[in-house]
């Protein structure tokens, strides 16, 4: 028996911290990767039981964690309890990226806005320090942030993407992959950030959606600048009158035309195709050239071509051996090529330069035009296509062994929707460019020969050091070291290649340790569908390549975190929410101030206050972390997860009725006594509502297990649930009193083995998801086994432990929660008070368990505030049919009246007539029985059965009323 009262709360503070010094989160070895302390030789023994193995992906070291981590944490430390308490060996493995981009872009603006400095101001090696210094004061939060999650990591096995084993694992990745010739330099069009002053990837690239003319504010530029629009200009034919008309919505690239390209079959041009135009600017000759790219339909039909600044101009560059000329620098101003404009910015030229078509009589007009502007995620500045030299790795060949794994079912994609998306972009796969223009990240371990005879030719080797580069290259090119000079890369790595590496590379790879032995590969990746290919094929690519296994076996993709409006979690909006405010809850005004701590500009942190303001006018009631992270697992379907808070804190008073049911329950155990849950046989004193609450517990124990083994994660929560808000409260609230107070010492120790039964399993199901309350739950049990020092190491229900399921028992339970349900209804809608204690009559049809409906429903009864009496009905009597076999009659002589009540079954009745009609009509029409399907005809057909069956029953409860109505008028 619960003595002591103390708050939900303050025993869960005290459960958590009980639970990390349990699992060595305070320092030392951590026991949260088994049931033992971690051991490498446990992985390596076989077990009966098997093993599960998963790595984190990596939370960017970039400030806070958002709920997107949140849902990431919430299903996989789920999956990685669920392992662990099904006596599994776990490892789940931590660690944090170092996020070239995003963290340099932060540590870049603190620096702007602390000294005014850039960080050419600093130089490359007292910049890479203060970075060093913000990841030391800045990482730990991410860490504590996952902690507070109730994350249950090996700590002590926490890798950062830059630590000195990770780069040396790195640099083998490249020298290996250079060597071997799947690493090469080339010079093609890359997205360029000139704000970043580097090349990015596809992913940090944000795709800006315009309908028509827009003015958007540019990073630089202190006027807006004019996007959505088509600007006609024309050019002359070499020594003619006639024009070709072009349209362009970057009017400035003019300057770096090479060509206009018409189709060949366009009547229009054929005359001029191989003829040349002049450009009025650059002064050169462009020809007109024909290709099938170019839409006969779309504007003029004629194309301008510059291949060294559009990914489509490219292809068609290559295809007619154009010139490539380049007209911007790193930071987006024109070159000198670029005759008066060279100096200045592009969009500044942007403005100018239709002036100066105006002026040359060429310019025509500007149109509305529907376009997409692509914008880099980090900077906000407009992605500028730009050649560059840069190193790629050859990809053609691992997409095809990538795709074969999927196609043979080696590798798993879990939902299998995500299969088409793999396919696709194995299929259209080009190389990879991996080279950034930072300084924070990997710095390219390739080392630019100069041989003492001058060539034209790039030479590269790549080396663990000068050294060892310098001997390669003095063997690759026979010349000896004394006349070679080697200058290393400035460059650095994309990030998605050391986080590809991740898998193995935590593990000590590339020697061949006992970690790497025992955990690689890996059970299961999970992530978000959004990097299917940034992250997990870039894993997979590696992990055949450089160690000729995959890096798991299945990989569970989980829906994007959305606001409750299903708008993209965006800090400018507002609506990007630390999931420890979640947990703690916060004040609108403290919302606000975090705004003041991050790097939006004055404009953006007004629309963010607005956002906030909006949809958290109160501020973020404290929740919980166990809500949270059930609310997140009952969320997880679809591509989208769109997070409303209130649902959330609607789990927050879930957990609340589960500590209160459970206190309550406890009150049943005497003190000093121990209970330990049934085995596989159970008494045969149990009542049937103890062998209906334990065919409940089986039947949650069957769902929950292959739901999470199935990864449906809504359907697992839904009969943890279940089990504590519909079934356990009636068993434990209503069906134990008459047991406790009248029942036999016998009956009463099976009912409090029964209870106690359901209480331990209910826990243990419930665990993987709300861990702190369960565990301080499962504390106050009075467990006879003690083996387990906490829940989270306990033995999880499986249905080999729960084979009680009876079907015919629920089903009898259902009809008599349906009788108290019409019971309650009908007092209700007659508005009798809890005082006005009702009599019961049943009517059974004599082929069911007459003694057991019966029985099940005195156990129940208080549930309907009335008593079930033995004898023949009165008359006077309201008939609730509850089916065709089963009638309720509430006595309410004196109580309703009968007139009224006729009424209300003549209504019924007439109701159900009218669907016995339709389902006539729809059943004898000529093609019924062969269009169709059979479930729905053997539907239709009990549906007909059992609406003309209750119309019958309610023909005689009217008969019976009518009586007692005719006797009322009467007197």
């Amino acid at each position: 028996m619960v003595r002591k009262k103390i708050s939900m709360v303050q025993c869960l503070k005290h459960t958590a911290q009980s639970m990390w010094r349990l699992l060595g989160m305070h320092g030392g070895k951590s026991r949260v990767s088994s049931n033992q302390n971690m051991d490498v030789n446990q992985f390596l023994d076989p077990n009966p039981k098997g093993k599960f193995v998963m790595v984190i992906p990596p939370p960017n070291v970039t400030g806070t964690l958002h709920l997107g981590h949140a849902l990431t944490n919430a299903v996989e430390d789920a999956l990685t309890r669920w392992h662990r308490m099904n006596g599994r060996i776990t490892l789940w493995n931590p660690g944090c990226d170092h996020a070239g981009i995003a963290t340099q872009v932060v540590v870049e603006k603190k620096l702007w806005r602390e000294e005014n400095k850039t960080r050419h101001d600093l130089g490359r090696e007292e910049f890479i320090k203060r970075v060093w210094d913000w990841k030391n004061e800045k990482g730990g939060r991410i860490y504590e942030q996952l902690r507070s999650l109730g994350s249950s990591y090996d700590w002590s096995r926490a890798r950062f993407t830059m630590d000195a084993s990770m780069c040396r694992a790195v640099n083998e990745a490249f020298i290996r992959l250079h060597d071997a010739g799947d690493i090469y330099r080339a010079n093609r069009l890359v997205n360029w950030s000139c704000t970043l002053k580097s090349a990015i990837s596809d992913i940090e690239v944000d795709k800006m959606e315009l309908t028509g003319r827009t003015m958007l504010s540019i990073p630089g530029y202190e006027q807006k600048v004019e996007f959505g629009v088509l600007v006609h200009f024309a050019y002359k034919v070499e020594r003619s009158e006639e024009e070709i008309i072009v349209a362009t919505t970057r009017v400035e690239t003019m300057l770096g035309d090479v060509a206009v390209a018409v189709h060949p079959n366009d009547s229009r041009y054929k005359h001029l195709i191989g003829k040349n135009l002049i450009h009025a600017i650059c002064k050169r000759k462009i020809p007109v050239i024909a290709d099938e790219y170019v839409d006969i339909n779309f504007g003029t039909g004629a194309v301008k071509i510059t291949p060294a600044h559009d990914p489509n101009d490219y292809e068609i560059g290559k295809r007619h051996s154009l010139p490539f000329i380049t007209i911007f620098d790193d930071e987006g101003k024109m070159l000198d090529n670029c005759g008066q404009f060279s100096g200045m910015k592009r969009f500044d030229v942007r403005r100018s330069i239709i002036k100066t078509l105006e002026q040359l009589k060429l310019y025509r007009d500007t149109q509305d035009h529907a376009m997409v502007v692509p914008l880099c995620s980090r900077s906000k500045d407009v992605v500028e296509p730009m050649l560059k030299p840069q190193w790629y790795i050859r990809c053609d060949k691992m997409a095809a062994e990538a795709i074969k794994a999927v196609k043979s079912g080696e590798l798993k994609i879990i939902p299998d929707v995500h299969e088409k998306i793999w396919y696709h972009w194995m299929e259209n796969i080009r190389d990879w460019c991996i080279s950034r223009q930072l300084w924070w990240g990997h710095r390219i371990p390739a080392y630019r020969v100069t041989l003492a005879e001058k060539t034209d030719e790039e030479l590269w080797v790549s080396g663990h050091t000068e050294e060892e580069a310098l001997a390669k290259a003095s063997a690759e090119f026979e010349v000896p070291p004394e006349d070679l000079k080697l200058v290393r890369d400035e460059d650095v790595l994309d990030t998605w290649f050391s986080s590809g590496l991740f898998p193995f590379s935590i593990f000590g790879w590339p020697d061949e340790t006992e970690d790497l032995k025992a955990f690689y590969p890996g059970t299961l990746l999970e992530t978000g569908h959004d990097i299917l290919f940034f992250w997990v094929a870039r894993m997979v690519f590696f992990g055949q390549r450089l160690l000729g296994k995959l890096p798991f076996k299945e990989v569970y993709l989980h829906p994007m975190v959305r606001d409750a409006h299903g708008r993209k979690m965006s800090k400018s909006l507002g609506n990007v929410i630390d999931p420890v405010d979640v947990v703690r809850g916060v004040t609108l005004e403290a919302l606000h101030a975090q705004l003041l701590d991050s790097n939006l500009d004055a404009k953006e942190v007004e629309q963010a206050k607005q956002g906030q303001k909006q949809d958290y006018p109160n501020g973020i009631p404290e929740c919980g972390t166990d809500a949270l992270r059930f609310a997140l697992c009952a969320m997880t379907q679809g591509r989208d997860l769109n997070l409303d808070i209130l649902r959330v804190q609607g789990y927050r008073f879930f957990c609340n009725k589960l500590w209160n049911a459970t206190k309550f329950a406890l009150m049943y155990f005497p003190k000093d006594t121990v209970y330990q849950a049934h085995g596989r046989s159970l008494p045969s004193e149990l009542s049937l509502l103890d062998r209906w609450m334990l065919s409940r517990v089986a039947l949650a124990t069957h769902k929950v297990n292959s739901a999470l083994a199935a990864y449906e994660f809504p359907s697992a929560t839904t009969h943890c649930y279940n089990l504590w808000l519909y079934d356990l409260p009636p068993h434990s609230q209503e069906s134990l009193k008459p047991v406790f107070s009248q029942g036999t010492e016998s009956q009463k120790i099976a009912a409090r083995r029964t209870l106690y039964t359901v209480l331990e399993y209910g826990l243990k199901l419930l665990s993987p998801f709300m861990p702190f309350v369960t565990e301080e739950l499962f504390q106050r049990l009075p467990r006879k086994d003690r083996s387990a020092p906490s829940i989270c190491v306990a033995a999880y229900p499986t249905e080999a432990d729960t084979p009680w399921r009876s079907e015919e028992l629920e089903s009898q339970v259902d009809s008599v929660m349906k009788m108290v349900h019409l019971i309650r209804s009908t007092r209700t809608e007659y508005s009798l008070t809890n005082k006005q204690k009702t009599t019961v009559h049943l009517v059974i049809s004599p082929d069911l368990k007459v003694d057991n409906l019966k029985g099940l429903f005195r156990g129940l009864q208080s549930l309907a505030n009335s008593e079930l009496a033995d004898e023949q009905p009165p008359k006077g009597c309201s008939i609730l049919t509850v089916s065709d076999k089963i009638e309720v009659h509430l006595v309410l002589k004196g109580l309703i009246d009968p007139k009224k009540e006729v009424l209300k079954l003549e209504k019924k009745a007439e109701s159900l007539q009218q669907t016995v009609t339709k389902l006539l009509q729809t059943m004898s029409a000529e093609d019924y029985s062969t269009k169709v399907p059979f479930e729905v005809q053997r539907s239709n057909t009990e549906k007909l059965r059992q609406s003309q069956g209750e119309i019958k029953r309610l023909k005689t409860a009217i008969n019976i009323l009518k009586p007692m109505c005719e006797y009322l008028a009467s007197n």
